[in-house]
């Protein structure tokens, strides 16, 4: 899946807002305050929409009246416009408001458009808990073929259709979306919670606040040591004296990260490392997963790493959304944006207490700039990314 645009209404910072022509790699700068971190709420609410339900995501961003953006009434609105696996448009909008002081769908519709100019199937088409679903989905694409629905009620207002629906194989469509939405990884990275010993067990994926890590270094050990010996490689190479990393198994049954330092003879446990390199591996560990998440998003990353690192990173992204997961990364580092292309590159501004949103290939002054020579992140330094400051 590939995000194509995302439409934000009445979502705090973002009253009305458009992210469109997303590439792969999508990076996001802007001064403090400008909406950086509520574009990457949107995800995260998204997710707990799904996973558990509306009112609950709502409650725990401190109500209706807390989200709504000053001065509206609702509804908020979001609109995903995305390329499923077939290659197919489709879109997915959600509409939520207030009845009786209780947050509720309002409006939920899962579309796809039949071919460059047909009139979209609504595969799901919800408000209220009330609506339709498709029952002929596959016929979908076929000459002449035309819906056939079902009616359906859902127990509760604040649910998504998606949710109940995608539980049945009868609803495969909707079933591959609630998938990827729930595979979404937003990084809420925290170094105190990688330092600790971790339980012994099996872990795949790094946890979003990096909890897991002694598990999923373990894993690739143990399943993908092509992965692991990539990871320690670039590790040696960043950080000076690791030559090696192990997840060590402690008498109570419980797993700690060893690194090893080759002018010492014991290795250092992973509470008496430095920021940074329990960060740069944690990252490395994310990037180099053998299965890339559909959606990463990544706050700031250049936080406790060396600035020279910032265009290797960069490209690590990269390479990530290439294997197949779309990434959004915001920064405040030059550096890490010199390693962007100017097509990757959005920036935000807050005018009038609400968010726009720029993108830098649809400047010509960034363009001419850029072919000539300049380097993305030096141009921002300079102002030339007009508001994206705080000067």
């Amino acid at each position: 899946m590939q995000i194509e645009s995302i439409e934000i209404k009445n979502y705090r910072l973002f009253r009305d807002a458009k992210l469109g022509n997303l590439p792969q790699l999508a990076i996001i700068v802007g001064a403090n305050g400008s909406g950086k971190s509520t574009l990457f709420d949107v995800f995260t609410f998204l997710k707990e929409a799904l996973t558990q339900n509306v009112a609950t995501a709502v409650a725990r961003r401190g109500g209706f009246k807390e989200l709504v953006s000053r001065g509206e009434t609702g509804p908020i609105s979001m609109t995903v416009k995305f390329r499923e696996s077939g290659g197919r448009l489709a879109t997915y909008q959600l509409d939520i408001a207030e009845d009786a002081g209780r947050p509720v769908v309002d409006r939920e519709v899962l579309k796809f458009r039949r071919g460059q100019y047909g009139q979209p199937w609504h595969f799901v088409d919800f408000s209220r808990g009330h609506g339709s679903a498709i029952t002929n989905e596959s016929a979908y694409g076929e000459e002449g073929a035309k819906e056939v629905r079902k009616e359906h009620v859902l127990d509760d207002p604040s649910v998504l259709a998606i949710k109940g629906l995608g539980q049945f194989k009868e609803f495969r469509v909707v079933a591959e979306f609630r998938s990827l939405i729930e595979n979404w990884h937003i990084s809420d990275f925290h170094i105190s919670e990688a330092r600790p010993s971790a339980e012994a067990g099996y872990a795949e994926h790094l946890s979003t606040r990096g909890d897991n890590i002694a598990q999923v270094a373990q894993y690739l050990y143990e399943h993908h040591r092509d992965k692991f010996d990539r990871v320690l490689k670039i590790m040696s190479e960043r950080v000076p004296g690791v030559t090696k990393v192990d997840a060590e198994p402690t008498v109570d049954g419980r797993l700690v990260l060893r690194f090893q330092d080759g002018s010492f003879k014991d290795p250092f446990i992973a509470r008496y490392v430095s920021d940074g390199t329990i960060k740069m591996f944690a990252y490395l560990i994310l990037l180099y997963d053998p299965k890339p998440h559909p959606l990463l998003a990544v706050e700031e990353p250049e936080n406790h790493l060396y600035p020279d690192l910032m265009l290797e990173l960069a490209e690590e992204f990269r390479d990530y959304a290439r294997r197949g997961g779309q990434v959004f990364v915001s920064t405040h580092s030059p550096d890490f944006v010199n390693g962007a292309k100017l097509e990757e590159i959005f920036w935000l501004v807050k005018r009038k207490g609400f968010t726009e949103v720029h993108r830098a290939l649809d400047s010509d002054t960034l363009r001419g700039l850029v072919e000539e020579g300049d380097l993305p992140g030096a141009l921002w330094k300079q102002g030339l990314f007009e508001g994206a400051s705080p000067k």
